[in-house]
């Protein structure tokens, strides 16, 4: 059954799972501009990086450089990516908001992605949630592949429930269901994402999804309908996987925001602030991004007749 004007919320995720699949360092100093600015956009939450080896992910080898220098926005919950244990203590040394852990669905894609399995994986999250304990922290916990895997195919929606049952068993506070390489569909989405609320109704339960076979707004409509109201988006688009080589990346806020806007729904994001940070995306990263409402501006935008019409 449709929402109808239901606040939702955007987090931002460009800083850490659009830039660390780019081939560009971008300076240190520039990701905290641009984190800034974000900040002063109305979005929720911001992944600002991740506490990965910089020999993993060399793009985001700046990690504490960038949560320390960052301006704190009364509102915004700065979010970062953990690992391991020792993520866990260098994103509590920082003051980080939320940490996000990551799992995958699928045996085979957690193997090509984290060298781990599922069960693997929520092995090493009970070490992680024993450091945060009593830290205040956030712990959210995302499922990649949750809609499907690049190289198994589907994933049983069984299989998904049972991970999230082990996860918020293990004092996981927050949930996201991961469509990684953009194989979802409405339909699918509506069925997990209702059976996952009317199971837990009381959880946060943020979708992400990816544009790569452009059902990414789609996809987040249909969550909306089941009642979520937790959006992951990425600036201008950035993003993508190693194993959907070419895609597209991350749906984009700029256009989530819009489609909610034009619907009457409330994001607290401020549309034409965030489109201003939007067009200087292409600079900062070295080439164009796949947002559109940058490029079309607003349904809102009105153009003169051309000239000897009418």
């Amino acid at each position: 059954m449709p929402r109808g004007s239901e606040r939702v919320t955007l987090n931002e995720v460009a800083p850490r799972d659009g830039l660390q699949i780019e081939p560009r360092f971008v300076p240190t100093a520039e990701k905290i501009r641009w984190i800034d600015a974000l900040s002063r956009t109305g979005v929720a939450k911001i992944e600002a990086t991740s506490f990965t080896s910089p020999k993993a992910i060399p793009t985001l080898r700046d990690a504490e450089a960038v949560m320390q220098g960052i301006e704190r926005v009364p509102g915004v919950d700065y979010v970062v990516l953990v690992p391991n244990e020792k993520g866990a203590e260098r994103a509590l040394a920082v003051g980080a908001d939320e940490i996000n852990l990551v799992l995958s669905a699928s045996d085979s894609h957690g193997r090509a992605n984290l060298r781990m399995s599922a069960e693997q994986s929520l092995s090493r999250f009970a070490g992680i949630l024993e450091i945060t304990r009593g830290s205040g922290v956030h712990v959210n916990a995302s499922i990649s592949t949750a809609f499907g895997c690049p190289f198994e195919g589907a994933v049983p929606q069984r299989r998904v429930m049972e991970i999230i049952e082990r996860l918020l068993a293990l004092g996981v506070q927050g949930i996201s269901l991961c469509d990684t390489t953009g194989m979802a569909n409405p339909q699918q989405v509506a069925t997990l994402c209702g059976e996952v609320l009317a199971r837990w109704p009381w959880l946060p339960l943020t979708l992400h999804v990816h544009d790569t076979r452009g059902m990414g707004l789609v996809n987040a409509f249909s969550a909306w309908q089941q009642g979520v109201t937790r959006f992951d988006a990425a600036l201008g688009g950035l993003g993508g996987c190693p194993f959907a080589p070419g895609a597209s990346g991350n749906v984009c806020t700029e256009d989530l925001a819009h489609m909610f806007a034009q619907m009457g729904v409330e994001t607290g994001v401020d549309l034409a602030r965030l489109l201003a940070v939007a067009e200087e995306l292409p600079a900062l990263v070295g080439h164009a991004v796949p947002g559109q409402v940058v490029k079309a501006g607003s349904a809102e935008r009105r153009y003169p007749l051309p000239t000897g019409s009418g």
